[in-house]
C-alpha cells in the first residue's frame, strides 16, 4: 500500500465513524508537492465513496496592490501576505453542521493573483481538505485555525529536493535563472524553514521527497 492509499484509508475510516464533515487539514513546506497529494487524496477519497473537495489556502493571498501598500510584495507567500482571517471565517463556516454550498477563492498562479468565488464547497461535501503552508504554525492568528481541523497532516520532504523543485517551479513560469534562484533562496526557502521549524506535531505524516 502506498503511502497515499494509507493516508486515504485512514481518513476514510474516520470520516465513516463520525456524522457530518470531516475537516482535514494538510501542511507542508512550499515545494512539497502539497497540490499533488491533496489531489490524489481527493480522487483517493471519492473513489471510496465520499465526496470530497478542496480548499486552496493560497486562494487567501492578499492582491498585490494590498501587499505593495504595506511594502511586503516581494515576500509575497510568507505568512504576513494571507488573509488569515478570512480564511478562518470561511473554514469556520464550513466546518458548522448543515453547511449550505459556499463558494471560496482559488489562487491563479499563472496569473499571480487570486480569484474570488471561484469553487464551490456543496454541502454534500464528506470531506473537505484544506491545503497551505502555515495551517500547523504556531504563530496567532495561525495557531487559531487548529480548533477548526478534525485532523492534520504534515508533509515531510527534504529542504534539498524542496529547493530544486522550487527552482523548477520558477523557471517554467518563464522566470530567467539568476531571477528564480534570488526568489527561492529570498523568500521561499526561508519561508520552508519556518514551516520546517515552527510548526506543531501533526496528527498524521507522509514523505513526499
Amino acid at each position: 500500500m502506498s503511502a497515499l492509499d494509507g493516508l486515504a484509508e485512514a481518513l476514510a475510516a474516520r470520516a465513516g465513524a463520525r456524522p457530518g464533515r470531516l475537516v482535514v487539514m494538510l501542511a507542508g513546506p512550499p515545494g512539497a508537492g502539497k497540490s499533488t497529494v491533496v489531489e490524489g487524496l481527493q480522487q483517493e477519497l471519492r473513489g471510496r465513496g465520499l465526496s470530497t473537495q478542496i480548499l486552496p489556502m493560497d486562494g487567501f493571498h492578499y492582491d498585490n496592490a494590498i501587499l505593495e501598500a504595506r511594502g511586503v510584495r516581494a515576500r509575497k507567500g510568507a505568512p504576513e501576505t494571507f488573509d488569515v482571517t478570512s480564511l478562518a471565517l470561511i473554514l469556520a463556516a464550513l466546518a458548522l453542521p448543515g453547511a449550505p454550498d459556499l463558494a471560496v477563492p482559488i489562487f491563479d498562479r499563472a496569473a499571480d493573483l487570486s480569484r474570488g468565488s471561484a469553487r464551490i464547497i456543496p454541502a454534500a461535501t464528506r470531506v473537505l481538505l484544506v491545503e497551505g503552508n502555515y495551517l500547523l504554525l504556531n504563530h496567532a492568528p495561525w495557531s487559531d485555525l487548529r480548533d477548526l481541523a478534525d485532523v492534520t497532516v504534515m508533509l515531510d520532504c527534504p529542504l534539498e529536493v524542496l529547493e530544486a523543485r522550487l527552482m523548477r517551479r520558477w523557471l517554467d513560469l518563464g522566470l530567467p535563472e539568476a531571477e528564480a534562484r534570488a526568489k527561492v533562496a529570498g523568500n521561499d526557502l526561508p519561508n520552508a524553514r519556518l514551516v520546517l521549524s515552527d510548526s506543531v506535531a501533526p496528527d498524521l505524516r507522509i514523505a513526499t521527497g
